[in-house]
Protein backbone atom coordinates (compact mmCIF):
# COMPACT_ATOMS: atom_id res chain seq x y z
CA UNK A 1 0.00 0.00 0.00
CA UNK A 2 1.12 3.53 -0.58
CA UNK A 3 2.23 5.94 1.46
CA UNK A 4 2.90 8.37 -0.82
CA UNK A 5 2.48 9.48 -4.29
CA UNK A 6 6.00 8.87 -6.21
CA UNK A 7 8.37 12.08 -7.59
CA UNK A 8 10.16 12.81 -10.54
CA UNK A 9 11.50 15.74 -12.04
CA UNK A 10 13.72 17.28 -15.10
CA UNK A 11 15.33 20.67 -14.27
CA UNK A 12 16.78 22.57 -16.75
CA UNK A 13 20.61 22.46 -16.56
CA UNK A 14 20.70 26.53 -16.55
CA UNK A 15 18.39 26.27 -13.52
CA UNK A 16 20.67 23.15 -11.18
CA UNK A 17 23.65 26.11 -11.88
CA UNK A 18 21.43 28.70 -10.68
CA UNK A 19 20.43 26.34 -7.47
CA UNK A 20 24.68 25.77 -6.98
CA UNK A 21 24.62 29.29 -6.63
CA UNK A 22 22.00 29.51 -3.96
CA UNK A 23 22.92 26.36 -1.68
CA UNK A 24 22.40 23.08 -3.45
CA UNK A 25 25.06 21.12 -2.30
CA UNK A 26 25.96 19.39 -5.25
CA UNK A 27 29.41 19.29 -7.03
CA UNK A 28 30.89 17.66 -10.14
CA UNK A 29 33.98 17.16 -11.93
CA UNK A 30 33.97 19.98 -15.14
CA UNK A 31 36.55 16.86 -16.60
CA UNK A 32 34.16 14.52 -16.73
CA UNK A 33 30.67 14.15 -18.53
CA UNK A 34 29.94 17.55 -16.83
CA UNK A 35 26.01 17.79 -17.93
CA UNK A 36 25.29 14.19 -17.07
CA UNK A 37 26.98 13.85 -13.72
CA UNK A 38 25.12 17.26 -12.91
CA UNK A 39 22.27 16.12 -13.54
CA UNK A 40 22.42 13.08 -12.21
CA UNK A 41 23.82 14.76 -8.99
CA UNK A 42 20.81 16.21 -8.40
CA UNK A 43 18.64 13.40 -9.25
CA UNK A 44 20.12 12.01 -5.68
CA UNK A 45 19.71 15.21 -3.66
CA UNK A 46 16.56 15.43 -4.25
CA UNK A 47 15.87 11.67 -3.93
CA UNK A 48 13.79 10.81 -6.88
CA UNK A 49 11.25 8.24 -6.75
CA UNK A 50 12.00 7.15 -10.69
CA UNK A 51 15.39 7.31 -12.40
CA UNK A 52 16.44 5.68 -16.04
CA UNK A 53 19.21 4.49 -17.89
CA UNK A 54 19.34 4.72 -21.58
CA UNK A 55 21.84 3.25 -24.48
CA UNK A 56 23.00 5.84 -27.14
CA UNK A 57 20.61 5.14 -29.87
CA UNK A 58 22.04 7.42 -32.63
CA UNK A 59 24.11 7.14 -36.01
CA UNK A 60 27.19 8.45 -33.32
CA UNK A 61 28.68 10.71 -35.27
CA UNK A 62 31.73 12.79 -33.91
CA UNK A 63 30.42 15.82 -32.34
CA UNK A 64 32.60 18.46 -33.33
CA UNK A 65 32.90 22.51 -32.02
CA UNK A 66 32.64 24.76 -34.94
CA UNK A 67 32.35 28.12 -33.36
CA UNK A 68 31.62 29.58 -30.05
CA UNK A 69 31.64 32.56 -27.88
CA UNK A 70 30.62 33.24 -24.54
CA UNK A 71 27.00 32.41 -24.52
CA UNK A 72 26.59 30.04 -27.48
CA UNK A 73 28.30 27.17 -29.39
CA UNK A 74 28.05 25.99 -33.03
CA UNK A 75 28.92 22.18 -32.78
CA UNK A 76 28.00 18.82 -35.20
CA UNK A 77 25.65 16.32 -33.83
CA UNK A 78 25.80 12.72 -33.22
CA UNK A 79 23.14 12.58 -36.01
CA UNK A 80 25.46 14.15 -38.87
CA UNK A 81 23.60 17.52 -38.23
CA UNK A 82 24.50 20.88 -37.29
CA UNK A 83 23.28 23.02 -34.26
CA UNK A 84 23.56 25.98 -32.55
CA UNK A 85 23.08 26.17 -28.94
CA UNK A 86 22.93 27.94 -25.29
CA UNK A 87 25.67 26.29 -23.54
CA UNK A 88 23.45 25.88 -20.67
CA UNK A 89 21.34 24.44 -22.23
CA UNK A 90 18.77 26.67 -21.37
CA UNK A 91 16.18 26.42 -24.48
CA UNK A 92 15.89 24.36 -27.80
CA UNK A 93 18.65 24.43 -30.41
CA UNK A 94 18.43 26.17 -33.37
CA UNK A 95 19.27 23.33 -36.16
CA UNK A 96 21.48 25.07 -38.60
CA UNK A 97 21.37 21.80 -40.47
CA UNK A 98 19.54 18.62 -40.96
CA UNK A 99 21.65 15.40 -42.31
CA UNK A 100 18.39 13.73 -44.40
CA UNK A 101 17.10 16.15 -46.82
CA UNK A 102 15.46 12.91 -48.83
CA UNK A 103 15.52 9.45 -48.73
CA UNK A 104 18.77 8.74 -50.36
CA UNK A 105 20.86 9.90 -47.19
CA UNK A 106 18.27 8.38 -44.95
CA UNK A 107 19.54 5.25 -46.53
CA UNK A 108 23.36 6.17 -46.14
CA UNK A 109 22.64 6.81 -42.35
CA UNK A 110 20.67 3.64 -41.97
CA UNK A 111 23.49 1.40 -41.55
CA UNK A 112 24.90 2.85 -38.73
CA UNK A 113 21.94 2.12 -36.40
CA UNK A 114 23.14 -1.82 -35.45
CA UNK A 115 22.88 -2.29 -32.33
CA UNK A 116 25.90 -3.49 -29.69
CA UNK A 117 27.19 -3.31 -26.39
CA UNK A 118 29.40 0.13 -27.51
CA UNK A 119 26.24 2.21 -27.01
CA UNK A 120 26.16 1.51 -23.78
CA UNK A 121 28.52 3.20 -20.83
CA UNK A 122 29.06 -0.05 -18.75
CA UNK A 123 31.38 1.48 -16.15
CA UNK A 124 29.24 4.80 -15.69
CA UNK A 125 25.64 3.56 -15.68
CA UNK A 126 26.20 -0.10 -14.51
CA UNK A 127 27.35 1.23 -10.57
CA UNK A 128 24.40 3.60 -10.82
CA UNK A 129 21.78 1.02 -11.38
CA UNK A 130 23.13 -1.08 -8.83
CA UNK A 131 23.23 1.70 -6.33
CA UNK A 132 19.68 2.88 -7.60
CA UNK A 133 18.67 -0.69 -7.35
CA UNK A 134 19.65 -0.99 -3.68
CA UNK A 135 17.68 2.02 -2.62
CA UNK A 136 14.52 0.82 -4.31
CA UNK A 137 13.98 3.56 -7.29
CA UNK A 138 11.72 2.52 -10.05
CA UNK A 139 14.18 2.27 -12.47
CA UNK A 140 12.94 2.50 -16.30
CA UNK A 141 14.44 2.04 -19.37
CA UNK A 142 14.74 5.32 -21.17
CA UNK A 143 14.63 6.15 -24.88
CA UNK A 144 13.02 8.97 -27.82
CA UNK A 145 11.30 7.11 -30.53
CA UNK A 146 9.31 8.08 -33.45
CA UNK A 147 8.76 11.80 -34.86
CA UNK A 148 10.41 13.08 -32.03
CA UNK A 149 13.44 11.37 -32.42
CA UNK A 150 13.39 11.59 -36.77
CA UNK A 151 13.26 15.24 -36.17
CA UNK A 152 16.96 14.36 -35.36
CA UNK A 153 17.82 13.71 -38.86
CA UNK A 154 15.02 15.65 -40.67
CA UNK A 155 14.06 18.90 -40.26
CA UNK A 156 10.73 19.64 -38.60
CA UNK A 157 8.71 21.27 -41.81
CA UNK A 158 10.77 18.61 -44.27
CA UNK A 159 9.78 15.74 -42.03
CA UNK A 160 5.99 17.34 -42.03
CA UNK A 161 6.18 17.13 -45.82
CA UNK A 162 7.15 13.41 -45.71
CA UNK A 163 4.33 12.43 -43.48
CA UNK A 164 2.02 13.90 -46.31
CA UNK A 165 3.66 12.42 -49.64
CA UNK A 166 6.50 9.52 -48.29
CA UNK A 167 4.42 7.75 -46.12
CA UNK A 168 6.94 4.55 -46.63
CA UNK A 169 9.59 6.39 -45.87
CA UNK A 170 8.27 7.98 -42.73
CA UNK A 171 7.49 4.39 -42.00
CA UNK A 172 10.96 3.01 -42.51
CA UNK A 173 12.26 6.12 -40.37
CA UNK A 174 10.33 5.14 -37.44
CA UNK A 175 10.56 1.05 -37.29
CA UNK A 176 14.43 1.38 -37.91
CA UNK A 177 14.62 3.21 -34.86
CA UNK A 178 12.03 1.37 -32.77
CA UNK A 179 14.20 -1.86 -33.72
CA UNK A 180 17.45 -0.44 -32.28
CA UNK A 181 15.25 0.85 -28.93
CA UNK A 182 14.69 -3.23 -29.10
CA UNK A 183 17.63 -4.36 -29.38
CA UNK A 184 19.39 -2.01 -27.47
CA UNK A 185 17.11 -3.17 -24.17
CA UNK A 186 17.79 -7.04 -24.59
CA UNK A 187 21.57 -5.97 -24.63
CA UNK A 188 21.40 -4.11 -21.42
CA UNK A 189 19.00 -6.56 -19.57
CA UNK A 190 22.00 -9.30 -20.68
CA UNK A 191 24.33 -7.00 -19.22
CA UNK A 192 23.25 -6.64 -16.21
CA UNK A 193 20.36 -3.70 -16.25
CA UNK A 194 17.06 -5.11 -14.49
CA UNK A 195 14.32 -2.55 -15.64
CA UNK A 196 11.28 -1.43 -13.50
CA UNK A 197 9.55 -0.44 -16.73
CA UNK A 198 9.90 1.59 -20.15
CA UNK A 199 9.68 5.60 -20.65
CA UNK A 200 9.44 6.48 -24.13
CA UNK A 201 9.35 9.75 -25.33
CA UNK A 202 7.62 11.04 -28.63
CA UNK A 203 6.68 14.93 -28.35
CA UNK A 204 2.84 14.83 -31.11
CA UNK A 205 1.39 17.97 -30.09
CA UNK A 206 1.77 21.97 -29.87
CA UNK A 207 0.14 24.37 -27.94
CA UNK A 208 -3.13 24.20 -29.68
CA UNK A 209 -3.12 20.49 -31.12
CA UNK A 210 -1.25 17.58 -32.82
CA UNK A 211 1.48 18.14 -34.67
CA UNK A 212 0.04 16.11 -37.72
CA UNK A 213 -3.33 14.85 -38.00
CA UNK A 214 -4.91 11.59 -35.99
CA UNK A 215 -5.56 9.73 -39.55
CA UNK A 216 -1.25 10.34 -40.57
CA UNK A 217 -0.65 8.92 -36.61
CA UNK A 218 -2.97 5.81 -37.49
CA UNK A 219 -1.39 5.38 -40.46
CA UNK A 220 2.20 5.47 -39.55
CA UNK A 221 3.27 6.42 -36.28
CA UNK A 222 0.58 3.98 -34.19
CA UNK A 223 2.05 0.57 -35.40
CA UNK A 224 5.53 1.50 -34.47
CA UNK A 225 4.04 2.64 -30.82
CA UNK A 226 1.78 -0.61 -30.59
CA UNK A 227 5.02 -2.69 -31.28
CA UNK A 228 7.05 -0.67 -28.83
CA UNK A 229 4.41 -1.16 -25.74
CA UNK A 230 3.43 -4.87 -26.74
CA UNK A 231 7.73 -5.56 -26.58
CA UNK A 232 7.88 -4.03 -23.38
CA UNK A 233 4.35 -5.59 -22.16
CA UNK A 234 5.89 -9.10 -23.18
CA UNK A 235 9.02 -7.99 -20.75
CA UNK A 236 6.74 -7.65 -17.78
CA UNK A 237 7.71 -3.70 -18.15
CA UNK A 238 4.55 -0.77 -17.92
CA UNK A 239 5.02 2.02 -20.22
CA UNK A 240 5.01 5.72 -20.09
CA UNK A 241 4.80 7.68 -22.33
CA UNK A 242 6.45 11.16 -22.29
CA UNK A 243 4.67 13.82 -24.81
CA UNK A 244 4.67 17.52 -24.86
CA UNK A 245 1.45 19.88 -26.14
CA UNK A 246 -2.15 19.25 -26.57
CA UNK A 247 -2.74 15.23 -27.35
CA UNK A 248 -6.43 15.00 -25.49
CA UNK A 249 -7.40 13.83 -29.07
CA UNK A 250 -5.12 10.73 -28.85
CA UNK A 251 -5.62 9.05 -25.01
CA UNK A 252 -8.28 6.87 -25.94
CA UNK A 253 -6.30 5.63 -29.12
CA UNK A 254 -3.06 5.39 -25.87
CA UNK A 255 -5.55 3.60 -23.60
CA UNK A 256 -6.36 0.69 -26.32
CA UNK A 257 -2.58 0.60 -26.95
CA UNK A 258 -2.10 -0.45 -23.62
CA UNK A 259 -0.13 2.62 -22.46
CA UNK A 260 0.48 2.64 -18.56
CA UNK A 261 1.20 6.54 -18.05
CA UNK A 262 0.92 9.32 -19.65
CA UNK A 263 3.65 12.23 -18.77
CA UNK A 264 4.04 15.26 -18.55
CA UNK A 265 0.55 16.77 -19.18
CA UNK A 266 1.58 20.32 -20.20
CA UNK A 267 -0.94 22.81 -18.48
CA UNK A 268 -0.57 26.09 -21.03
CA UNK A 269 -1.45 23.34 -23.74
CA UNK A 270 -4.53 22.81 -21.92
CA UNK A 271 -4.03 18.96 -20.79
CA UNK A 272 -6.01 19.59 -17.47
CA UNK A 273 -4.62 17.12 -14.72
CA UNK A 274 -8.15 17.08 -12.81
CA UNK A 275 -10.34 16.98 -16.10
CA UNK A 276 -7.91 14.28 -17.56
CA UNK A 277 -8.01 12.37 -14.21
CA UNK A 278 -12.05 12.68 -14.24
CA UNK A 279 -12.29 11.64 -17.59
CA UNK A 280 -9.79 8.50 -17.55
CA UNK A 281 -8.40 8.37 -14.34
CA UNK A 282 -9.31 4.25 -13.93
CA UNK A 283 -8.23 3.43 -17.39
CA UNK A 284 -4.38 4.50 -16.77
CA UNK A 285 -2.66 6.64 -14.87
CA UNK A 286 -0.63 9.88 -14.95
CA UNK A 287 2.46 12.36 -14.73
CA UNK A 288 2.84 15.88 -14.41
CA UNK A 289 0.56 18.08 -14.48
CA UNK A 290 1.39 20.96 -12.10
CA UNK A 291 2.35 24.23 -13.96
CA UNK A 292 6.03 25.46 -13.67
CA UNK A 293 4.82 29.58 -13.94
CA UNK A 294 2.99 28.46 -10.84
CA UNK A 295 6.69 27.63 -9.13
CA UNK A 296 8.19 30.88 -10.39
CA UNK A 297 5.57 33.09 -9.16
CA UNK A 298 6.89 35.25 -5.63
CA UNK A 299 3.97 34.74 -4.39
CA UNK A 300 4.12 31.31 -2.70
CA UNK A 301 0.49 30.80 -2.44
CA UNK A 302 0.05 30.17 -5.99
CA UNK A 303 2.24 27.11 -6.32
CA UNK A 304 0.04 25.99 -2.89
CA UNK A 305 -2.94 26.43 -4.55
CA UNK A 306 -1.47 24.71 -7.75
CA UNK A 307 -1.07 21.78 -5.57
CA UNK A 308 -3.78 21.53 -2.95
CA UNK A 309 -6.31 21.87 -6.08
CA UNK A 310 -4.57 18.99 -8.07
CA UNK A 311 -2.55 16.44 -6.32
CA UNK A 312 -5.18 15.31 -4.11
CA UNK A 313 -7.72 14.71 -6.70
CA UNK A 314 -4.52 13.27 -8.71
CA UNK A 315 -4.05 10.89 -6.37
CA UNK A 316 -7.65 8.99 -5.46
CA UNK A 317 -7.49 5.65 -6.21
CA UNK A 318 -3.23 5.61 -7.29
CA UNK A 319 -2.54 6.24 -10.39
CA UNK A 320 -0.61 9.79 -9.83
CA UNK A 321 2.91 10.30 -10.13
CA UNK A 322 4.45 14.12 -9.47
CA UNK A 323 6.07 15.85 -12.25
CA UNK A 324 6.19 19.52 -13.45
CA UNK A 325 3.69 19.98 -16.43
CA UNK A 326 7.11 20.36 -19.11
CA UNK A 327 10.55 20.73 -17.34
CA UNK A 328 11.98 23.11 -14.01
CA UNK A 329 13.25 26.48 -15.90
CA UNK A 330 15.71 28.74 -14.53
CA UNK A 331 13.15 30.64 -12.80
CA UNK A 332 12.35 28.93 -10.22
CA UNK A 333 14.87 29.42 -7.63
CA UNK A 334 16.21 26.70 -4.79
CA UNK A 335 13.96 27.77 -2.67
CA UNK A 336 11.00 27.70 -4.52
CA UNK A 337 12.03 24.72 -5.79
CA UNK A 338 12.04 23.35 -2.29
CA UNK A 339 9.08 24.47 -0.90
CA UNK A 340 7.25 22.69 -3.94
CA UNK A 341 8.82 19.51 -3.03
CA UNK A 342 7.37 20.09 0.60
CA UNK A 343 4.26 20.97 -0.57
CA UNK A 344 4.22 17.32 -3.16
CA UNK A 345 4.96 15.47 0.52
CA UNK A 346 2.30 17.53 2.47
CA UNK A 347 -0.48 17.06 -0.04
CA UNK A 348 0.73 13.52 -1.96
CA UNK A 349 0.73 11.64 1.20
CA UNK A 350 -2.02 8.77 1.54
Amino acid sequence: QADHIPTRDNPWLSAIQRWQQEGLPVEVHPEDDFVYDLWRATEDYFDYDLVYFWPDTSPRFPIQTVAEDEEYVIETTEYGGLRRNHKDLSSTPQIIKSACKRQEDWKAIKPRLKPDRDRVDWAEDLPRWQKANEKGKFIAYWGVFGYDKIQSYVASDRLLMAIGTEPDWVRDMYETDATLMIEMHKIMKAGGFEFDGAFIACDLGYRNGLLFSPHHYDEQLRPTFQRLVDYFHSEGLPVILHSDGCIKELIPRFIEDGLDCLQPLEVKAGMDLVELKQAFGTQIAFMGGIDVRAMADPDPAVIENEIRTKIPIAKQGGGYIYHSDHSVPDNVSFDQYRHVLELVKQYGSY
